[in-house]
């Protein structure tokens, strides 16, 4: 190992692999309930298994691993818990895109044979996540790895679902709901996404039944008109009194349909409508009510008592065979069409027949599912739901919220305050409105969905004629739960839940007595919202062998998620947790992280395809560049827009790639590239390969992502490592010694007091989850404080001298341990030859040895080494060398010549106490007291401070002309801030707002630039006389 750090440079894919087998083959991750240290868990929000991982989960999981190795070196039993999703409709969507490309559908298998292609494809993609996590250098706990269809997960979920329908809040319901076409099932609405889209509104005549004239609709969807059961009009609108009682004539259904009065009407703004509702201008003032597709037409219908037909099939389509049964000949024509044609279709007919008014060009926000990206249609369908719109769900979260983050007074407990209440806090803390609101406007979760891939529903159903139906609770007293609704037929529809441990017993029974078990599965959230229980064995955790972790390791210490999933996931969660666990939160406190996008602002997505591979940086720049970038980049008050080029496999040379948009809007790398310098040589995309378009072979290989943004990150190693080699090589040979030494050089004094503010500034960011702090804080002390300016202040003096070798040793092993959370694959590599330098150790900062970095104590630097003084004193060296480094490049003075400082006696007892730092860094041969009578013929004059320096040997002799011109435009700046600090100062609205301290530090500046003004202008005064 020891000469792994004598290498010149650092190589990445040498050494990543040695070390995640090193910790692997030591445990360092594991923990256990009965492990030493207080507990500190973080569980992954688990991602789902349709395809790799891109950056934005490694810039998550580079955060949340960084929170978890600080914790682990506190000492902290620390446990972060790794796993995956099945993402239901996501996952069944991309095997069933893939069948199709094959010619197949999921109807061509059984259900268990299509079950089994996507547990194949769940297999192969898990696989690759595990090991992404384990490449970035992700510290879980490998052996607790969960996946939400697991045995363990799965009994969560039984015991869950039979708990909620015992108690009263699951049900069965008719309602109209969000339904995904492409994907043919029910969505919640907080899977919706809306979009802004380019469209029309088409006024549609309907004439009124009698003949004496017709009534004209807006509406931006024409092709809903075949279900219209009703058309509205506001009562204060005056042509309501006119057309009381009657009925329209619905065109070509030929449906009669009464005009009813609404409030809800829009009426148009010369109408009296409201001028500032955006729709008031595009209203006809009469509204088509189609009960069964648009929900605000839903509840019209339940309050006029209205039919609601639907006039769709699940794909969308225009169908006669779900609801529709008044098809006329003239609305046969329009069965079997898309929605987008019938939408065609209807307006031509309506042109045709003279009864298209006019057409509108409008610009308004559709929903969209968030999976499949197509237009939601409100939906007319039988669902499960839960009713988390009781207080025991929606209230128990609102009254878990921090109370300086609510807005207004939380609902009252009931019958008393429970645990947790009080305890749940966000960062950043404008996302707390984002929660409350949300439970604020809360509807009932739809859980059921369409497909084959997730949690099957656990109730069997039965229908019956009332004088057959079985006797209540005849199967509640076998262990199961009953539930009944009378059916529109009059007859009685019973439901039967089971927990999990009769599903052999009672579920046979049931099945031979008819009862037919729910085809749909639960929504992927609803095992979501369990994951911070489940997966510590809720409800039974000695069942597989997990006892005491759930006690032990829930509530977790922190989330880190997307703001996008707060509604979906961090709601249910909190529910969940609370109503299962007597009012325990699922963790304290929730991290809102940026969102990385795109070059072209697009965030990165799996569903969209334009994700960038970690691994593909990786390759180019190691996991320790791409971590540090992540964190520096991950601010609390914007998204982050990653620049991506493409290496061609051909000659690995970036470019910037050709581009499509797809059909969802979006732009994505083009599946097929051309080599920049051969373009007969052909390679294939990510996006293309992901999408099923392409496939890699050695004729067309994959052409890998990279970006110049992570080259910041690269060149820090690099800084480390040469640093570290500097340091072994000044330290070789230093005689070991067990007493602790103290620090006399104010070098030494300034960098142990910089060490020490460092480590502060570090535990202070980490507490707020301000990472970008964290990484401005390492890199302003490693970069600028250590190596630019300590290790060349050092540099004549630290071979001979013991205590300063001491200092370099303990300042480095105490660098390596407060980077290693976030680069822990260099720092782990330079750990052991770093903390095998014989030296002595450091009064006042404790740094025991370990085995591995990855388990070194984290630092607690102690008071003694806060040195105001040391401080003060290393600045004033570092302004003086920076001006003189200003004399020297004003000049081009080569780096290698020596020159002369004279100074008044004050500054050369500040350089003296240097202890030769100033003569190193400036490039001094020396520095003496300036005799004013005697001046170098040579000399160049700066003003520093509110004294002249002189500096001699800069050349044979001095431009005088040049040396007037400088300083002329010296003092006109000094001159210009002079006036600027004193408007300020003289500005009694400055006076009044600003922080006392801000004042008297605007104050302090003004006297610095009038001392540096007099004493420029002395100079220049001295010089026109010398002349």
């Amino acid at each position: 190992m020891t000469e792994i750090t004598q290498a010149k440079s650092y190589s990445p894919s040498d050494h990543e692999p040695v070390i995640l087998a090193r910790w692997s083959a030591a445990g360092c991750f594991h923990a256990e309930p009965t492990s030493s240290g207080a507990p500190y868990s973080v569980f992954i929000p688990p991602p789902n298994v349709t395809a790799a991982l891109h950056l934005g989960h490694a810039l998550n999981n580079t955060l949340q691993d960084v929170l978890v190795r600080v914790a682990r070196m506190r000492g902290l039993n620390t446990m972060w818990m790794p796993g995956t999703d099945h993402a239901g409709i996501a996952t069944q969507t991309v095997v069933e895109k893939r069948l199709l490309m094959q010619g197949k559908r999921r109807t061509d298998f059984t259900r268990e044979e299509f079950v089994a292609k996507v547990q194949a494809w769940k297999d192969e993609y898990e696989a690759v996540i595990l090991a992404q996590l384990r490449e970035m250098g992700a510290s879980c706990d490998e052996a607790r790895t969960r996946f939400t269809m697991d045995p363990v997960c799965t009994a969560a979920v039984r015991e869950a679902f039979f708990r909620l329908f015992q108690d009263g809040l699951i049900e069965r319901g008719k309602r109209l709901v969000n339904w995904d076409p492409a994907s043919q099932t029910a969505l919640a609405d907080d899977e919706v996404e809306m979009e802004e889209v380019d469209g029309f509104f088409w006024y549609l005549r309907y004439p009124l039944a009698d003949g004496s004239g017709f009534v004209t609709v807006a509406t931006t969807r024409p092709e809903t008109m075949l279900g219209d059961t009703a058309v509205g009009v506001n009562p204060k609108d005056p042509r309501a009194a006119a057309l009381r009682g009657k009925q329209v004539r619905l065109p070509i259904v030929d449906r009669v349909i009464p005009i009813i009065e609404d409030d809800y009407v829009v009426r148009p703004v010369e109408l009296g409508g409201d001028p500032l509702d955006g729709k008031a201008k595009f209203a006809s003032g009469f509204l088509k009510v189609t009960p069964a597709h648009d929900p605000n037409d839903w509840e019209l219908g339940r309050r006029h008592n209205l039919q609601a037909i639907n006039i769709m099939a699940p794909d969308g389509s225009i169908s006669d065979r779900h609801g529709w049964t008044d098809v006329s000949a003239a609305a046969r024509a329009f069965v079997g069409m898309s929605r987008e044609e019938a939408r065609v279709a209807v307006v031509a007919w309506f042109k045709t027949n003279g009864l298209l008014e006019k057409v509108i060009p409008y610009r308004h926000t559709v929903g969209h599912s968030y999976r499949s990206h197509v237009p939601v249609e409100p939906y007319l369908s039988d669902q499960w739901y839960v009713r988390v719109t009781d207080d025991r769900l929606c209230g128990s979260a609102l009254r878990a919220m921090d109370e300086a983050q609510y807005e207004g007074e939380r609902p009252a407990s009931a019958p008393a305050a429970r645990l947790g209440d009080g305890g749940l806090k966000f960062f950043p803390a404008r996302y707390a409105k984002t929660f409350q609101h949300w439970h604020e406007g809360i509807r009932d979760w739809c859980i059921s969905r369409q497909l084959w891939w997730g949690h099957r529903i656990p109730v069997w159903s039965k229908s019956f004629a009332v004088a057959d139906a079985p006797e209540a609770n005849a199967w509640t007293d076998r262990g199961a739960c009953e539930m009944r609704r009378e059916l529109s037929d009059g007859r009685i529809e019973l439901f039967v839940c089971l927990p999990e441990a009769l599903d052999a017993t009672l579920g046979a029974q049931l099945t031979a007595a008819g009862f037919v078990q729910d085809p749909d599965v639960l929504d992927t959230w609803f095992s979501s919202a369990l994951w911070p229980m489940s997966t510590l064995g809720w409800p039974n955790p000695a069942r597989f062998e997990l006892d005491g972790m759930l006690e032990t390791f829930n509530p977790s210490a922190v989330l880190s998620t997307a703001r996008e999933i707060i509604t979906l996931w961090v709601s249910r969660m909190v529910m969940f947790n609370r109503y299962f666990l007597k009012g325990r939160l699922p963790f304290h406190s929730v991290f809102i992280h940026s969102v990385v996008q795109d070059g072209f602002g697009q965030k990165m997505s799996k569903s969209l395809g334009n994700g960038v591979d970690p691994r593909d940086i990786i390759a180019t720049h190691g996991a320790d560049a791409m971590r540090f970038v992540l964190t520096q980049i991950s601010t609390p008050t914007q998204d982050v827009r990653l620049p991506i080029d493409m290496l061609c496999p051909f000659t690995q040379a970036a470019f910037a790639p050709k581009t499509i948009t797809t059909a969802s809007g979006h732009v994505v790398s083009a599946p097929t590239q051309l080599c920049p310098t051969d373009p007969k040589k052909q390679m294939v995309t990510a996006y293309g390969v992901s999408a099923g378009l392409v496939s890699a072979t050695p004729e067309t290989p994959l052409a890998r992502n990279t970006s110049s943004r992570f080259d910041g990150g690269r060149n820090f190693v690099t800084k480390l490592w040469n640093a570290a080699r500097f340091a072994r090589a000044q330290c070789a040979g230093s005689t070991p010694s067990s007493d602790p030494v103290t620090a006399v050089a104010l070098p030494d004094r300034w960098i142990l007091a910089r060490f020490a503010l460092t480590v502060e500034s570090i535990d202070r960011a980490l507490g707020d989850y301000q990472f970008n702090q964290v990484a401005d804080a390492l890199y302003e002390f490693v970069w600028r404080d250590f190596c630019d300016w300590y290790l060349e202040a050092i540099k004549p003096t630290v071979q001979g001298d013991p205590v300063q070798q001491a200092v370099l040793r303990a300042v480095l092993d105490g660098i390596l341990r407060i980077m290693h959370p976030v680069m822990p694959f260099v720092t782990e590599v330079l750990w052991e030859p770093v903390r095998s330098m014989s030296t002595a150790p450091v009064r006042g900062l404790d740094l025991p040895s370990a085995s591995l970095l990855t388990v070194a104590r984290w630092p607690t630097p102690a008071a003694e080494l806060h040195d105001a003084r040391a401080i003060e004193s290393f600045e004033r060296v570092q302004t003086l060398v920076t001006a003189i480094r200003n004399v020297r490049g004003e000049r081009q003075v080569n780096d290698k010549r020596r020159i002369t400082l004279h100074a008044p006696k004050e500054i050369i007892e500040s350089i003296a106490a240097g202890g030769g730092a100033v003569e190193t860094l400036a490039g001094l041969s020396r520095a003496e007291q300036v005799d004013p009578e005697n001046r170098p013929a040579d000399a160049v004059a700066f003003p520093f401070q509110g004294f002249e320096l002189l500096v001699s040997g800069l050349v044979d002799a001095v431009d005088v002309g040049a040396e007037r011109k400088r300083l002329e435009q010296t003092i006109a700046d000094r001159t210009r801030a002079a006036s600027g600090f004193q408007g300020k100062l003289n500005n009694a609205g400055y006076l009044a707002k600003a922080r006392p301290e801000v004042i008297e530090e605007t104050r302090r500046m003004l006297s610095q630039v009038q001392a540096d003004l007099v004493a420029a202008q002395r100079t220049l005064e001295t010089l026109s006389t010398t002349v």
